[in-house]
C-alpha cells in the first residue's frame, strides 16, 4: 500500500524532502503544508535584496508551488496550516488561512519542517510600526517598501549575529546612517572574541556605529522616528529598526502532540531524523543535533543541514536506511569586503565543555606574495594536544576564508589530526594560492608545537607575569616596535638575536613574540639550541592587541 507522505512547512528541509520523496517513489501520496505564500525562497539572499545586490525578487524564488505539482505531482497546499497532529488518528488538522477552513488529512508518515522563527522579547515598545524582523519574503517586502525612495536616513539593526550583520552592509549600502546594537561584547557569536575583532574594526571603517555591551531595554515613538533606548548609554532615533536578536526553534506544533522536545527547545530526533514517534520525522531549525565536535545536543540553524535531513528524512521515511552524521556548523558571512567563519568547535565552547585543547594563530595571504592581489587572513586552528585531532577552525580575511573552511570543515568531518594537514596535497598556482597552503601551514605549525620542536605561551599567560621567573623578548624591527609592544619587553630583533645572547638572563624563561609567528618561532629554535627556555606567541603582537582590546 503506498506511503501518505505529510509534509508540513517548506523552504530548504520540508521542499527538499518532498522532492527527495518523490524521486524515490512514484507511487507515494505527498502533501506539503506551508502556511506561508512561497514554497522555497532563498532566505540567506532576503538582505542582498534589500541592498541592491540581488536585483530581481524572483531570483529568490528557487521552486515554485506549480513546479512540485507538476514536475514532482506533490499537492503543495499554500497558506495552509497544520494547527494539530492526532498521532491516534494518524491525521494532521488544518486551516485555510485566507478561509478559516478547518480540514485534515491522514498521513502514514509525517515529516516536521517548522522552522525558526526570529526572537522578538517582550520589550516596551517593539510592536511600533518600522519595527521588523527578517525571515521570508514578505518580511522583505515591508522593509523594502518601509525604505520606499529613502536614500538617506538612519536605520538600527539590534544583534550582532549574521542576518545583523549582513543588514548592516546592506542598508549601508542603500545610503542609510547605520547603528548596530549588541548586548555582548563581540559580533557573530560563532567566532572567539580576539577572531571578531577585526570584524568591529572593518564595520567602523565603513561607517556603522557599533555599540558592543549594549543590550537594548526598550522602543518608543517619537516625531515619527523610533527611539531605541539602550540598557546603558545615549539613545538612537532611527527610521528604521531591523531585530537580528537570534532565531528559536518553532517547536510547538511537536509538543502538543507529546513528541519529546530538548532543553535548548529544539524538537528530538534520532541519527535517522525520527521524532520520539517512529513515523514522525523532523528536519532543520525545529530540530535539535549532536555536535559532532562536543558530542552534545545543539541547535544549528543553517540551510545546508537542513537540506541533508529532508533528503535523509525523505529517505527513511520511505522504506530506506540513511543516517544523519550530526552537525559542525560550518559557516561564513560576508562584512563588506571582509569574510569571516569558522567550523567545528570553537575556543569558547571548548571551554565550556571542559575538553583539553591547543590553539595556533597564523596570518598568510590568500595567494603567493609575488602575484598581484594577494591579501592577508587571520587563521585560528584548535587541536587536541595528545593526539592532534583537529577540533575547530576559525578564519578571517578579504579573500581566500572561504576554500581554507572548507577544508578544514573536511578535515574535521574525516577525523582528521594536524599530521594530516601537512600532508595534503592542494591546488596551488600563483593566483590561486602558495606552495605551502595556509591549511599545510596550519598543519606544520601546530605539528611543531606537538612535536617538541617549539613551546606556546598565549596571551592571557603575558600580562603580568612575574618577571623574576619570565622575560618577554620582542623579536620584530625597530619600526614595529616602537608602534606598540607589550609592556615589559626586551627589544631585540630576530636578526640580532645571535650576536646579543648575552644580554638575556639564562636563568629566566623567555617569552617571545612577533608580528605573526614566524620569526618568533625562528628566534625560539635558535634560543632553545642555545641552552635557554623559550615559547613563542602564536599569531604575534596582533592577537595579543586583540584579545587585550587595545585599539
Amino acid at each position: 500500500m503506498p506511503e501518505k507522505l505529510v509534509i508540513v512547512g517548506g523552504v530548504a528541509g520540508g521542499a527538499s524532502a518532498a522532492a527527495r520523496a518523490r524521486r524515490i517513489s512514484e507511487d507515494a501520496e505527498i502533501v506539503l503544508f506551508e502556511r506561508g505564500q512561497d514554497i522555497s525562497f532563498a532566505n540567506c539572499g532576503l538582505p542582498y535584496h534589500i541592498g541592491g545586490i540581488i536585483k530581481e525578487r524572483s531570483n529568490l524564488l528557487v521552486a515554485s508551488a506549480d513546479l512540485l505539482r507538476t514536475r514532482f505531482r506533490i499537492d503543495v497546499r499554500t497558506r495552509t496550516e497544520v494547527v494539530r497532529i492526532d498521532r491516534s488518528a494518524r491525521e494532521v488538522e488544518t486551516k485555510t488561512l485566507e478561509t478559516g477552513e478547518i480540514g485534515s488529512q491522514p498521513f502514514t508518515k509525517l515529516i516536521l519542517s517548522t522552522g525558526a522563527e526570529p526572537i522578538r522579547p517582550p520589550l516596551p515598545g517593539i510592536e511600533a510600526p518600522g519595527i521588523f524582523t527578517l525571515r521570508n519574503l514578505q518580511d522583505m517586502d515591508r522593509i523594502n517598501g518601509c525604505l520606499g525612495g529613502m536614500d538617506q536616513g538612519r536605520a538600527v539593526v539590534v544583534g550582532g549575529g549574521f542576518i545583523g550583520l549582513e543588514m548592516a552592509e546592506n542598508l549601508k549600502l542603500r545610503g542609510l546612517e547605520v547603528t548596530l546594537f549588541e548586548m555582548t561584547r563581540q559580533v557573530m557569536p560563532p567566532l572567539d572574541p580576539e577572531m571578531a575583532a577585526p570584524l568591529h574594526r572593518h564595520l567602523g571603517l565603513h561607517g556603522v556605529k557599533l555599540r558592543l555591551g549594549a543590550p537594548v531595554s526598550a522602543f518608543e515613538e517619537t516625531a515619527g522616528r523610533i527611539l531605541v533606548r539602550p540598557e546603558h548609554g545615549e539613545a538612537v532615533a532611527a527610521d528604521l529598526v531591523v531585530l537580528a536578536i537570534g532565531v528559536r526553534p518553532e517547536a510547538q506544533l511537536a509538543r502538543e502532540a507529546g513528541l519529546a522536545v530538548g532543553e535548548r527547545g529544539g524538537i528530538v530526533t534520532d541519527d535517522r531524523m525520527r521524532t520520539s514517534d517512529p513515523d514522525i520525522f523532523a528536519v532543520g531549525d525545529a530540530v535539535e543535533v549532536v555536535d559532532l565536535v562536543l558530542r552534545e545536543p545543539t541547535l544549528i540553524p543553517l540551510a545546508g543541514p537542513a537540506n541533508r535531513q529532508g533528503r535523509i528524512a525523505a529517505d527513511n521515511a520511505l522504506g530506506r536506511d540513511v543516517a544523519y552524521r550530526d552537525s559542525q556548523g560550518t559557516n561564513i558571512c560576508k562584512v563588506f569586503d571582509l569574510a569571516a567563519g569558522s567550523t567545528g568547535a570553537s575556543e569558547r565552547s571548548l571551554k565550556r565543555a571542559g575538553r583539553r585543547y591547543e590553539k595556533i594563530y597564523l596570518s598568510p595571504a590568500s595567494h603567493a606574495g609575488y602575484y598581484p592581489g594577494a591579501k592577508p587572513m587571520t587563521l585560528k586552528l584548535l587541536f587536541d594536544p595528545a593526539d592532534g585531532k583537529v577540533l575547530g577552525a576559525q578564519a578571517v580575511g578579504a579573500d581566500g576564508v572561504d576554500k581554507r573552511l572548507d577544508v578544514l570543515a573536511v578535515a574535521i568531518r574525516a577525523g582528521m589530526t594536524v599530521f594530516d594537514l601537512e600532508n595534503l596535497e592542494l591546488a596551488y598556482a600563483p593566483p590561486y594560492g602558495s606552495a605551502k597552503d595556509p591549511v599545510n601551514m596550519a598543519g606544520f605549525i601546530a605539528a611543531n608545537v606537538l612535536r617538541g620542536d617549539v613551546g606556546l605561551v598565549h596571551s592571557d599567560e603575558i600580562d603580568g607575569c612575574d618577571p623574576g621567573s619570565r622575560i618577554v623578548l620582542d623579536v620584530r624591527t625597530n619600526k614595529e616596535h616602537k608602534k606598540g609592544a607589550i609592556p615589559g619587553a626586551i627589544h631585540i630583533p630576530v636578526d640580532d638575536l645571535r650576536n646579543r645572547l648575552a644580554e638575556l638572563p639564562r636563568d629566566r624563561e623567555l617569552l617571545v613574540y612577533c608580528a605573526a609567528g614566524l620569526r618568533s618561532y625562528i628566534a625560539c629554535r635558535i634560543l632553545t639550541q642555545k641552552g635557554f627556555r623559550c615559547r613563542h606567541l602564536p599569531g604575534g603582537y596582533p592577537i595579543y592587541r586583540d584579545v587585550q582590546g587595545i585599539t
